[in-house]
């Protein structure tokens, strides 16, 4: 599966996107942003106000309790204001 970093994640992160085989275990968005900050400390500290991270799974919004079943893309991105 493909994880996009958008915005200041991005910066953060020091890489616009990745490629990762998450563990059985990590079944819904916040189990896989658990898996990536312990084994990632840049995004430990890039996550670490989850609260306001928003997610989507293959173009699509999702809650963090959405299953990542057969997602072929996650991207992740801070809130975002218009003007």
């Amino acid at each position: 599966m493909k994880i996009l970093y958008f915005a200041w994640l991005r910066e953060r992160m020091n890489k616009g996107s990745e490629d990762v085989s998450p563990p059985k275990s990590a079944t819904t968005i916040a189990e896989l942003m658990d898996w990536k900050a312990d084994t990632d400390e840049a995004f430990a500290l890039a996550f670490s106000d989850r609260a306001i991270i928003r997610a989507s799974i293959d173009d699509e919004l999702v809650d963090h309790d959405a299953m990542i079943a057969d997602a072929r893309e996650i991207a992740f991105f801070p809130p975002m204001t218009g003007g």
